[in-house]
């Protein structure tokens, strides 16, 4: 299972990254779990200075922009 976070402190585009993954997700027929991290401290955690950003399985894969959902689906493949 794959465990896709959203790290970002509820802005609307984090909200939309959010809905973005789950879509992508679905789409790709993953069996995934989606956590969103809002805490500024865990953000800081995994480096990121710029949100939204999106980690799959702890790796950072976007952050401070929107991927277009092919690019998010590739991320997540």
């Amino acid at each position: 299972m794959k465990k896709i976070q959203i790290l970002g402190t509820g802005c609307p585009k984090c909200n939309k990254l959010a809905e973005l993954a789950d879509k992508a997700a679905q789409e790709l027929n993953l069996e995934y779990q989606l956590e969103k991290v809002t805490d500024i401290n865990k953000i800081m955690d995994f480096g990121v200075m710029i949100t939204p950003a999106m980690a799959v399985d702890g790796e950072v894969k976007v952050s401070g922009k929107l991927p277009k959902p092919d690019e998010l689906k590739a991320m997540l493949s």
